[in-house]
């Protein structure tokens, strides 16, 4: 007869997992508030994992917890969390278990452990059982809404609409489609023997024979571009203006809006997209996705009533950005260019939406298509259209729509190119992963390349003294760089790197010797001489803004789309006034034209008039 007591078990050592989840969670979504931006969310996910590991590490090996509660836990955590990706919403993609699922399932484990502490085996393991696939299944009745600029995510209810399928169910007043481009693979075949598109029901014929009599809107013949080297407040005719460098010329508006505030024009529902908008006349061009077709529309500037669309049947979506085209029209000589976010690239007339031609970018440069989808805006050079698609720049003939160059860029990137007119050459700028290059854009020659890697996502700026300023999102910063022609070819040099401006999608304007833009998700100024910030002041997140240079000021809409005034001066921050616009997630550039200022995100789309000076 065995008369021994049976041997007490020890209880659960606890303090090393609650230190554990605890520091998991100010890594994962505490960082970001010290570090913000990418880089925090970088560093902060970083940070999280590693404890994640440690997690299972003290669990396994250090918890005291009998082997069955040990080895049950993990694998009932990594079930759940294999049910859930089986079961979830297709928005949901794999940023969502790192960075949000493992987090909770981590927190639901440690708590379960102290609060199940005294209880009897049976119960709690039931309570095991329970915590973990809740903690594991409750994403399966979510949807993601996409990312902040902080890289904060947004779920809403699956079972909710969103506003794009909002927008689809409605019988709205849109205009009949002239022309619905087919599915890919068509196009790609077809594309063998380029060839300008028809519209359907007209004869095939090609751009270079129409006429005024044929097609009253557009022009007889394609003209070389002129090169956009100056701006006006007339038009708007590419990505951030006729610079494309976000410089309003020849506007001057009254600062007191409390006194005379903007007034809305128009307000309308738009598909999900982060493209800007182009004007030309009382025309606005913009791009957006309704459902399984990716869209070209134009829109009537004085009243936002639809003027006609082209579809392709195209659908990009990835889970932080969400749905749509990710680049801006650009227009030119009766046309307007579009690159689609698969890499659809349009000529298409201005006047009606008639096709021209069409080509596949992906296909022709054999690039595929790159997690945020193809993002640069066309920039019509001469006699070409200039296309970066990733890591490869490609030129297509404006009338034809044939290949002219290719180059491989070198890194990815999510900017746009950019003409510059540097000791007496135009050349093509391309900011990349590992720097910035420069192409001749006759015929894509290589003149000159700036190592420097990073994320290039914003745009180049030039000085007036020839030199550039480039920047990277991250730690780089802001880079000067001097840029010369001489005997020996073309050099590029550092002339110094800033941390006092550090952009991560959010242009930046170069006036009167100081550069102005985002540092993280606050609005900073530096001087060009040095790289020195001069003042850091008012939080409008991830917006995006124009410059008034005649009277020294900024127009800033954040990215809630609240606009805002800012004085363009090294002295001090100074906001003369604020007036909400739209609402939602706004990442996509304002557009002013004459005294109407265009607003748009994924969702809504708005007109307003700013009181002019002197009136």
């Amino acid at each position: 007869m065995n008369t021994e007591e049976p041997t007490l078990r020890k209880p659960l050592r606890l303090w090393p997992g609650v230190v554990i989840v605890v520091l998991l969670l100010l890594a994962r979504f505490g960082w970001k508030i010290v570090v913000p931006g990418f880089k925090g969310f970088a560093q902060g996910m970083q940070g999280a994992i590693v404890c994640a590991l440690l997690l299972v590490v003290w669990w396994m090996f250090f918890s005291r917890a009998p082997w069955s509660e040990r080895l049950g836990a993990l694998g009932l955590m990594a079930a759940g969390l294999a049910a859930a990706w089986f079961l979830r919403h297709e928005s949901m993609g794999p940023l969502w278990v790192i960075a949000y699922a493992v987090p909770l399932l981590c927190l639901a484990l440690v708590g379960w452990a102290v609060a199940s502490r005294r209880l009897a085996d049976k119960p709690r393991r039931w309570a095991m059982v329970a915590t973990l696939l809740i903690a594991s299944l409750v994403w399966t009745l979510a949807r993601t809404e996409g990312i902040t600029g902080d890289h904060d995510g947004k779920f809403g209810w699956r079972w909710t609409e969103s506003p794009e399928e909002r927008l689809l169910a409605q019988a709205g007043d849109e205009p009949a489609t002239l022309t619905k481009a087919p599915a890919a693979a068509e196009t790609q075949k077809e594309q063998l023997v380029p060839e300008p598109a028809a519209v359907p029901g007209d004869s095939p014929a090609p751009a270079t024979a129409e006429t005024p009599e044929d097609r009253p809107a557009a022009q007889a013949a394609i003209e070389p571009a002129a090169r956009p080297e100056t701006e006006t407040g007339a038009d708007w005719p590419a990505f951030r203006g006729p610079g494309r460098n976000g410089i309003v010329r020849g506007v001057r508006i009254e600062t007191d809006w409390s006194a005379s505030p903007p007034v809305e024009l128009w307000r309308r529902p738009i598909g999900p997209g982060w493209s800007s908008f182009a004007v030309r006349g009382d025309l606005v061009y913009t791009q957006e996705q309704r459902g399984d077709d990716e869209l070209v529309s134009c829109y009537n500037l004085t009243t936002g009533a639809p003027v006609w669309q082209h579809r392709d049947a195209a659908r990009f979506f990835e889970s932080n950005a969400g749905a749509g085209p990710r680049s801006t029209p650009t227009l030119s000589n009766g046309r307007v260019y579009t690159l689609g976010a698969t890499g659809i690239l349009n000529a298409l007339d201005a006047g009606d939406g008639a096709v021209v031609w069409s080509r596949n970018v992906a296909s022709d440069t054999g690039t595929k298509v790159p997690v945020w989808g193809f993002s640069g805006s066309p920039l019509v050079v001469d006699d070409v259209v200039i296309i970066s698609a990733s890591s490869t720049i490609a030129a297509y003939d404006l009338a034809t729509g044939d290949p002219r160059w290719s180059r491989q860029a070198g890194g990815d990137t999510y900017s746009s190119p950019q003409l510059f007119t540097i000791d007496g050459v135009a050349q093509v700028l391309l900011l990349r992963g590992s720097g910035a290059t420069s192409f001749a854009p006759a015929d894509g020659k290589l003149l000159w390349e700036h190592p420097w890697p990073g994320f290039p996502i914003v745009q180049p700026a030039l000085m007036p003294d020839g030199n550039l300023l480039i920047a990277a999102s991250g730690q780089s910063g802001t880079r000067r760089i001097a840029v010369a022609h001489g005997p020996g070819g073309w050099t590029a040099a550092e002339r110094w790197t800033s941390i006092g401006l550090k952009p991560y999608f959010n242009d930046f304007v170069v006036h009167d010797g100081h550069a102005f833009g985002f540092d993280g998700r606050i609005l900073a100024c530096i001087g060009l001489e040095d790289g020195k910030r001069k003042w850091k002041g008012g939080r409008y997140g991830s917006g995006q803004l124009v410059l008034l240079p005649e009277q020294d000021l900024l127009l800033v809409l954040s990215d809630q789309g609240e606009l805002a005034l800012v004085k363009a001066a090294p002295d001090q921050f100074t906001e003369l006034a604020k007036f909400p616009a739209i609402e939602g997630k706004t990442w996509n550039h304002p557009v002013l034209v004459g005294d109407v200022l265009l607003v748009r995100n994924g969702e809504e789309m708005a007109a307003f008039r700013l009181p002019l000076a002197g009136r």
